[in-house]
This record gives C-alpha cells, sequence and structure tokens, in this order.
C-alpha cells in the first residue's frame, strides 16, 4: 500500500484531535485530559497488540525500537499537554494548530536532512521557505 494513504489517515488523526483538544481546552484540567488521552492510547494498543496474538502474528522488538518507542510515547505525551494548555489559554485552532503543525514539520524535514541524508534539492528548499512563509503569513494575519 501507498504510503500517501497512511499519511492522509494520520493527518486526518490530528486534525480530529486538534478540534476535540480545542472544544476540551479551559473545561477540563490538562493533567486529567494527559490521563484520559493516555489511556485511550493505552488500551487501543493493549487491545491490537492482544488481537494479533491470539491470531498468532509474533512480535519483535530491538532494544533501540524499543528506546525509540518510549520517544514517541514521550514526545505525544507532551505535545498532547501542551496543546491542552494552548488551547486552556484561547488560542484560536486557526492559528496553533497550524504553527504548530508547520512548525513540528519543518523539524522533521530538517531532521531527516540532517540525520538520515535525505536529498536536499532546490525544489525541497523552496518547499521549506513556503513553510516558513506560511507560518509567518498565518501568525501575523
Amino acid at each position: 500500500m501507498n504510503w500517501i494513504i497512511y499519511a492522509i489517515v494520520a493527518a486526518a488523526g490530528l486534525a480530529a484531535a486538534d478540534v476535540c483538544l480545542k472544544l476540551a481546552g479551559g473545561r477540563i484540567s490538562t493533567s486529567l485530559g494527559l490521563l484520559i488521552y493516555g489511556s485511550c492510547t493505552f488500551s487501543m494498543g493493549l487491545g491490537w497488540f492482544l488481537w494479533q496474538r491470539l491470531n498468532g502474528v509474533v512480535h519483535h522488538a530491538q532494544a533501540p525500537a524499543v528506546l525509540a518507542s518510549v520517544g514517541v510515547g514521550l514526545s505525544f505525551c507532551l505535545v498532547t499537554a501542551a496543546l491542552y494548555a494552548t488551547f486552556a489559554v484561547g488560542a484560536p485552532i486557526s492559528l496553533a494548530s497550524p504553527f504548530i503543525r508547520l512548525g513540528g514539520l519543518l523539524v522533521a524535514s530538517i531532521a531527516g536532512v540532517m540525520l538520515w541524508g535525505e536529498p536536499l534539492t532546490l525544489r525541497y528548499a523552496i518547499g521549506l521557505l513556503l513553510a516558513c512563509g506560511g507560518v509567518y503569513l498565518i501568525i501575523t494575519r
């Protein structure tokens, strides 16, 4: 299956999460919101893992991948807590969400080039500059 389909699903999930966070922001304490988020994530992960085990899927993990997975979990906890706090203080979703997502996109793009040697073409550099310009235009509207 093409990775674009997964990316579209991920983008839709991020958008839905931002809308839900905006709805909850200021109406629930950040720690309770984070606890509920973590409980949902844990429950879904445990259910999926057990379902696969019952269907004979053999799971594997290398130590560096386990550490990286812990990093994913901690990172998303930080993101979730920061988003709750962002919306609790009244940030408009039309500004905060694009700023946060495009900022993350820029950092991840730079990491891809610097850490994994992904190609840096003129077209790619122009895209990054346009993304930076987009963040600027969104924030200074």
